[in-house]
């Protein structure tokens, strides 16, 4: 009786993307986040019921960009030997994908399936002053979120877009607290 232990907790394994930088555009501030976002979550401590899968910076190309968010995205179909006997649902992943342009060919529109209104309100309890899209942009984030939303509805995993403003509107300190709220949110809904 005392030696079964706590029932094991489920993970949820995050993968986070942004992009380099873009003509017009000196300094992308997702870059600044992604490559700094393992390192401020480990000082701020992620909650036990979360991990970083992996941070990593698309080309702002839509073509250049779609090899390495396939390489990402693939990495999360990769079921650990160990958890391979556990449910569906106790390893599941969340993705934050930055929105890239559409192709145009494809006249099927794709959303999350994460509870957006629910993570809006719980981010604006937090004092963000977030609100709700349904436009990706007309850049390569369209491009590539709907990849990414495709692929995620094909594979049974989730994928998630948060368009981030220059460092010159909202300070850096400031987005990265805001993508470590973001984090624990999804990490308490998921």
């Amino acid at each position: 009786m005392g030696s079964e232990g706590p029932p094991s907790a489920k993970i949820t394994t995050i993968h986070v993307t942004g992009f380099k930088k873009f003509h017009g555009v000196l300094e992308n501030p997702t870059e600044i986040i992604v490559n700094n976002l393992t390192e401020y979550m480990n000082k701020k401590t992620l909650p036990k019921c979360l991990t970083i899968g992996s941070c990593t910076i698309l080309e702002t190309a839509g073509e250049g960009a779609l090899v390495p968010l396939y390489q990402t995205l693939q990495s999360a179909l990769i079921v650990p030997q160990d958890s391979q006997s556990e449910s569906s649902n106790s390893n599941r992943i969340i993705w934050r994908v930055p929105i890239v342009p559409s192709d145009g060919e494809i006249s099927r529109t794709r959303q999350t399936s994460l509870p957006v209104v629910e993570i809006t309100k719980a981010l604006a309890q937090k004092e963000y002053d977030v609100i709700l899209s349904d436009d990706a942009g007309r850049f390569v984030c369209n491009y590539v979120y709907y990849h990414s939303l495709r692929f995620a509805e094909q594979n049974g995993i989730k994928s998630l877009f948060v368009h981030v403003p220059l460092f010159s509107t909202i300070n850096e300190e400031t987005q990265m607290q805001f993508a470590s709220s973001l984090l624990e949110v999804l990490a308490s809904i998921c």
